[in-house]
This record gives structure tokens, sequence and C-alpha cells, in this order.
């Protein structure tokens, strides 16, 4: 009988990490992949079905969609902060993409908007 709480403490671990995507890749250094243009433009291509995927690019490819239209609700606390970097980064210094990402993702401007008003001024 002493096994049965453990059992259903278990179950409510799996269920409540079931709503979150994975964070396998959660310890990816976002920063350095930022400061390595070839890396971050690698990953972007990707995203943007120009380019090779890595794992981690096929996994965050897999998600974005959903995640730009929950305000990214099953994320990660790390996957948020490191997210905003991303995107506060396409912003300010590889607008192009930015725009080339929206128009993929986002062609009505319906989330994209709310990143730009929130970390286009940061």
């Amino acid at each position: 009988m002493k096994l049965l709480p453990i059992l259903v403490i278990a179950a409510c671990v799996v269920m409540v990490k079931a709503g979150t995507y994975t964070d396998r890749y959660d310890s990816m250094n976002v920063d350095d992949v930022i400061a390595n243009k070839r890396l971050f433009i690698a990953y972007v291509k990707c995203i943007l079905n120009k380019g090779r995927c890595t794992p981690e690019g096929k996994e965050l490819k897999s998600h974005i969609t959903e995640a730009l239209q929950s305000g990214c609700d099953k994320c990660t606390d790390r996957q948020r902060r490191s997210i905003r970097k991303v995107i506060k980064h396409l912003i300010h210094k590889e607008n192009n993409y930015w725009n080339q990402l929206v128009n993929m993702y986002d062609p009505n401007k319906m989330y994209s908007k709310m990143y730009e008003r929130e970390l286009g001024t940061i």
C-alpha cells in the first residue's frame, strides 16, 4: 500500500510534464547560437524550409505555430526566455529573416505584432 501514493505522484508528474514541450534541448546556449551568425542563419533557414534541419531545428519547427498562437503556453521557462532573446535579435539584427518568418507562420500578423511591440522597444 505504501507504493500507491508514489505511483499517484509519479502519474501526476508525468501528466504535468506532458503539458509542456520537451526540455531535451533546454541546455542549448541560445546566446552562443545568436553570436554564431552561420549557425543562427542555418536554424532560421531550417525553420523557413530553405535548409537542412538538425534534430533541435526539427523539434522547434514542429511546435512553432502552436507556440506562437498560444503565447508559448507549453514552453518551459527557459524556452520562453530563449524565444524572447531570439525574437528580439531577429527584430533588431535580422529583420529580413524576421519578416520571412512572419510571412510564413503569421501571414495575417495576428501574433507577430504583439512580439514586435513588446520586444521591438527593448
